[in-house]
Formats: C-alpha cells, structure tokens, sequence
C-alpha cells in the first residue's frame, strides 16, 4: 500500500510539473541611446516578449547576445527575480553596452535599410516553486528601424 501512495504521488508531481516552454519574442520599442563613444556607447531599450505557458513562472536570470543584420551588437544580462503571468506579454527593460567597431563596419547598409534584422540568442532560468531551470532560446525577426 505504501508503495502505492509514494508511486501515485510521483506521478502527480510529474504531470504536474511540466518544463516550461520558451518565451516567444514580440518586439522592441522604446529604442534610447544613453552615451556614445568612440569605442563603446550604451544603448536602452525594452524587449517585449509572450509567456505561452499555461501557468505563471519566475524570470531569475537572462543572458543574451543581441545581433543586428548578423552583426554582434552587444551583451545583455539580467540578474533580478521577476514573476511573469500565465499566457501574457511582458517587457524586459535592457541596458547593454554597444562596441562601436562593429556598428561602424556596417552602419551605411543599416542607416539605408527600412528595416534589420534583430536576433536574440542566450539562455533564462526560469521555475515554479522554487525550482529554476535553464531554458535556451534563438529568436530572430525583421524590425522597422528608421533614423530619420
């Protein structure tokens, strides 16, 4: 009988912890440049992005590689604790630090172009209950980008 119990509870804590599954980018907005140097210039801006999971999780760390038309941007990392809601969107304020070689190799193409291509790669922890684990992501889409 006691083996019983312990087994239907192992299996209740099973169904019942379901991986989360990634987030999905949305978008940027709100795009600000803070400093700019000749070697590094700090940008701002706030990454939207969707929780399809059905059930809210916790947001503990993020590390990201922000890339422009393939170009690497900068680094963003997050380290604070935040809840994010079951099936909704939700903004990741960023702050990351730009080096400026690789913006000036490629800064004509992308002050001509309508729109770039922004790719966001790296990893989240994220859990329910006190249980964190890693969770990669690979995102990409084309943003309207104009300067003037």
């Amino acid at each position: 009988m006691r083996w019983f119990i312990l087994t239907a509870a192992f299996m209740v804590l099973m169904i019942a912890c379901k991986k989360p599954q990634s987030f999905e980018y949305r978008g940027m907005q709100n795009l600000r440049i803070d400093s700019v140097g000749l070697v590094n210039s700090k940008i701002s801006l706030d990454l939207m992005y969707f929780n399809p999971n059905n059930f809210g999780v916790d947001l503990r760390n993020v590390n990201c590689e922000v890339y422009i038309n393939h170009n690497y941007l900068g680094n963003y990392h997050l380290d604070t604790l935040m809840h994010i809601a079951k099936r909704s969107e939700f903004i990741l304020p960023s702050s990351m630090l730009v080096d400026m070689k690789n913006v000036y190799k490629n800064a004509l193409g992308t002050l001509l172009s309508k729109q770039v291509l922004v790719e966001l790669k790296g990893s989240t922890r994220v859990g329910k209950s006190g249980i964190f684990i890693t969770v990669p992501f690979d995102y990409s889409a084309m943003e309207t980008f104009s300067m003037f």
